[in-house]
């Protein structure tokens, strides 16, 4: 089944992040497959939140600190709601637009930014009075949650960046000023100022990870959807090819498996078309094909295929609809705009289409013998003259069955 963002006669959008220097053009395809790791990290965001909260409230409790309580009870809070995001982004057949994708990024971003202001409000409550064991413990969620983000988040550079230093910078002041109270303890100033300039170096060298783990993975993931492409699609017009059809096939009849409800499958050839490869040759040929699939692609519905046979042969497959009335209609709207003149290099050209239909489920589930229904309904359509339409009969439907 296609969806907007499947459509190949369309140059693919692109989705994009600045950072200093180039910016990394992202296909929607590998945007919306980092969202979705994003919204893949429920045990790493339960965890960290539940032993943040867990310490917060253990000292709150511990020392009387109402604020570190408050704290605690807004680490619960924050943890549940992003759980609850990530389980709404999750729900069964939720097909995400990536206009919807980007409202989702923002959610999760949001979310990410509260834990880091939490821990970053806890940091500058600890180091504000000299409790060894409570600064150390600071300290260490610091960097478990900085390593965390970037090991996880990385693939989202901007909300990884963002919430790296509302976590970090507070408690690189908080360090530094703490190293200028006066204490008994020796090094006691020189120690705290070494530690923020750890913190400060390793938040640095993090931004840095960053980019290279981003950069990484999107490359691998733009490869891989590029062969994917390759794979599915067919090279000159961008439509799918028989692999992609199948799999369209399957998911538009299964509702018509389930239901009253009919699908139809028509198998075009163009008429006319070995006459432009002739006489003004294959490059001509080719922009006629790309002009052909574009004037399918905007016919159908989005629920529709459109799928490249090879050579001049073209497949629809139209889906959901309540008899043959509307297979045939669609039909005549075929057969009127592909037989209308094609420009190339200024020339004007001439083609029409010929039409073969088979009728799920009336003729069968089943790709293979549909498309052989089709076949011949098509074969006695071109005997008919050009831009003809035939449905496949029962006999020709019960002759390739038995044959």
């Amino acid at each position: 089944m296609t969806s907007p963002h499947d459509r190949r006669s369309a140059p693919p959008r692109v989705s994009r992040w600045r950072w200093p220097g180039p910016q990394l053009p992202i296909p929607d395809a590998v945007y919306r497959e980092l969202i979705d790791m994003l919204f893949s990290m429920r045990l790493p965001i339960v965890a960290m939140g539940a032993v943040f909260a867990g310490v917060a409230a253990l000292l709150g409790l511990r020392f009387g600190d109402p604020v570190m309580i408050a704290i605690a009870v807004s680490a619960i809070l924050v943890v549940v709601a992003r759980f609850a995001s990530i389980t709404r982004y999750h729900r069964p057949g939720a097909r995400w637009t990536i206009d919807e994708l980007r409202a989702w990024e923002r959610r999760y971003a949001l979310g990410n930014y509260l834990s880091a202001l939490l821990l970053a409000v806890f940091s500058v409550r600890v180091l504000s009075a000299h409790v060894p064991l409570q600064q150390l413990i600071a300290v260490s969620l610091i960097f478990s949650f900085g390593a965390g983000i970037v090991s996880r988040i990385s693939i989202r550079p901007r909300i990884c960046v963002i919430s790296l230093l509302i976590a970090t910078v507070p408690t690189v002041i908080a360090l530094a000023t703490h190293a200028t109270s006066k204490h008994d303890t020796p090094l006691h100033a020189e120690l705290f100022a070494i530690e923020a300039l750890l913190v400060a170096m390793i938040t640095a060298l993090s931004l840095d990870t960053v980019r290279h783990l981003h950069r990484s993975t999107v490359e691998h993931l733009t490869i891989k959807h590029d062969l994917a492409q390759l794979a599915t699609q067919d090279a000159l017009t961008g439509l799918p090819n028989r692999l992609m059809l199948r799999e369209r096939f399957n998911e538009s009849i299964l509702p018509v498996s389930r239901s009253s409800g009919q699908l139809a499958l028509h198998f075009l050839d163009l008429d006319g078309f070995k006459a432009i490869n002739d006489i003004y040759g294959h490059p001509a040929g080719d922009a006629v094909l790309k002009q052909v699939s574009a004037r399918l692609t905007a016919m159908v519905r989005e629920s529709d295929t459109v799928a490249r046979m090879g050579g001049d042969e073209f497949v629809v497959v139209q889906g959901d609809i309540k008899d043959g009335s509307e297979a045939d209609l669609l039909a005549r709207r075929i057969i009127r705009r592909l037989s209308a003149p094609y420009v190339v290099d200024g020339q004007e050209m001439h083609i029409s289409v010929s039409v073969g239909i088979a009728m799920a489920p009336e003729q069968g589930l089943d790709l293979e013998h549909l498309a052989s229904c089709a076949d011949s309904a098509l074969y006695r359509a071109k005997r008919g003259g050009k831009a003809q339409l035939h449905f496949c009969t029962p006999d020709e439907a019960l002759a390739i069955r038995s044959g």
